[in-house]
């Protein structure tokens, strides 16, 4: 067993870094060694790993498939540890997070910053981007996704993973008091086409008000506008000053709200709702250090989401 699993951490490596010399810098040793435990490899299974130039190394297909392979058994004996470490109280080790940016920043930064505090041990790496990560390849423990509870924030994501809903996120119309106090208050859904407002708007496209209808289509509206911004937070800024009316998440405006800076309307109308999942890949133990952060995300995420 153990010439089996020789050279496997080295090989692993160099497929990884795409180069002999790179790996040979992470793992300490000289390129001629790992040039040689690679061949050793090769020689005991009878296949090429890699595709040799004088620049760069590649795998070859039998590689591509070997290197699968190898991560699968790499990631169950790190599991086989993590099991041993999750009789402990403490959490520890490197915990790798990918979370939207904007809603990462204000909402879910926190509560990893906090449990990292809570346990000295654990190192905390956080990737903030709002394009969907493969968990998997990219070697991340944990990801946050919003999305409707209709599963849109598991679109683009690969087999294997398991997930766990961790908050509600809803939508509100909200604007400035002197705005309202010029233009007056919207009472109805019908009455948003007559006031100005700040939107969200990508690549041309403006994305529509969507307001839950009972037993019916949700109603979507695109008020009058003249601003369009693809940032939630410029459009939160706006509207606190005044520019017109928004459509936001309440946990983007709960502090402007508490303020007074902006006052939240058509509050008896249904509110859009969004879902925030935690998603990881599904190992045989779960690593005490992920458990602990989904179930702080859990425990606090909800009044976060809320105003």
């Amino acid at each position: 067993m153990s010439d089996a699993l020789n050279g496997i951490s080295v090989f692993v490596t160099a497929a990884e870094t795409g180069s002999f010399t790179t790996a040979a810098s992470k793992l300490h040793l000289s390129r001629s060694a790992v040039g040689k435990t690679i061949a050793r490899l090769e020689s005991r299974l009878g296949v090429r790993l890699f595709h040799r130039t004088t620049r760069a190394q590649s795998l070859t297909e039998d590689g591509q498939a070997y290197f699968e392979h190898c991560l699968r058994a790499l990631e169950l004996l790190r599991a086989g540890g993590q099991m041993l470490e999750s009789g402990r109280r403490e959490a520890s080790g490197r915990l790798r997070v990918t979370l939207p940016m904007l809603f990462g920043r204000r909402c879910v930064a926190p509560v990893l910053t906090r449990l990292a505090t809570r346990h000295p041990k654990l190192e905390l790496e956080m990737n903030f981007t709002d394009q969907v990560a493969d968990l998997v390849e990219d070697r991340f423990d944990l990801a946050i996704r919003n999305g409707r509870p209709d599963g849109s924030a598991l679109a683009g994501t690969s087999l294997g993973l398991k997930m766990r809903r961790l908050a509600l996120q809803r939508m509100t119309v909200c604007a400035a008091p002197d705005y309202l106090a010029r233009h007056g208050t919207p009472l109805a859904l019908d009455e948003l086409r007559q006031y100005e407002a700040v939107v969200y708007g990508r690549n041309g496209t403006v994305k529509p008000w969507s307001f839950p209808q009972e037993g019916s289509e949700p109603l979507e509206i695109t008020p009058p506008h003249r601003m369009r911004f693809d940032d939630l937070s410029a459009i939160a800024d706006a509207a606190i000053d005044g520019l017109g009316i928004a459509w936001l998440p309440c946990w983007l405006i709960r502090d402007a709200v508490r303020a007074g800076q902006l006052v939240p309307v058509l509050a008896d109308q249904p509110r859009q709702v969004f879902e925030s999942v935690a998603l990881w890949p599904d190992t045989p133990h779960l690593p005490l250090r992920v458990r602990v952060a989904i179930d702080a995300l859990a425990a606090e995420l909800p009044g976060n989401a809320e105003l």
